[in-house]
């Protein structure tokens, strides 16, 4: 599927009116331990947005809670292999965050940081928000050398495959 065609089957919608998205990125750029270019730096951060919107809206997730996820689910990473903590420790962060940032309702930052906790866990789940934002961190695996598997992502984002495997292997 063609760029073209891949936005005009989901166009973007964003919610970063919603928060304080700069504020957001500066917080989290001022703390982050990694190559801010790097394998799990801003540019997967972007395509994650990207992927995170389209299904997510598709799928009629709570783009905010997606789009926050995007930045935040790497957020907390050590270094660029086998973290298997960043996920605990980003949902804390996350947590910590809520208030000063954004402002989310007790069930968002719940889906937040069950979200970022479990991301790399290799779970499939029936709430929409949260594997949306699964389906969106999934489909960036190409950066990697991973395709991304149909068996751990959503209907919505299975057709997208071949897209997103080929613009993160740019």
């Amino acid at each position: 599927m063609h760029t073209k065609d891949y936005d005009a089957a989901f166009p973007i919608v964003t919610p970063s009116t919603l928060y304080d998205r700069n504020g957001l990125l500066t917080e989290i750029r001022g703390q982050f331990r990694l190559d801010w270019n790097g394998t799990h730096g801003s540019g997967h951060w972007a395509r994650v947005l990207h992927h995170g919107m389209k299904v997510g809206t598709a799928r009629k997730a709570d783009l905010l809670v997606v789009e926050l996820f995007a930045f935040l689910h790497d957020s907390q990473r050590h270094d660029e292999r086998g973290d298997w903590g960043h996920g605990a420790r980003g949902s804390e962060y996350a947590r910590a965050l809520n208030g000063t940032f954004f402002d989310l309702k007790p069930k968002q930052i719940d889906l937040l940081c069950k979200a970022i906790a479990k991301h790399s866990d290799g779970e499939v789940v029936t709430n929409v928000t949260i594997q949306s934002c699964w389906d969106a961190d999934r489909l960036d695996l190409g950066r990697v050398g991973i395709e991304p598997s149909a068996e751990y992502l959503s209907q919505e984002a299975v057709q997208y495959i071949d897209f997103a495997l080929e613009w993160s292997q740019k």
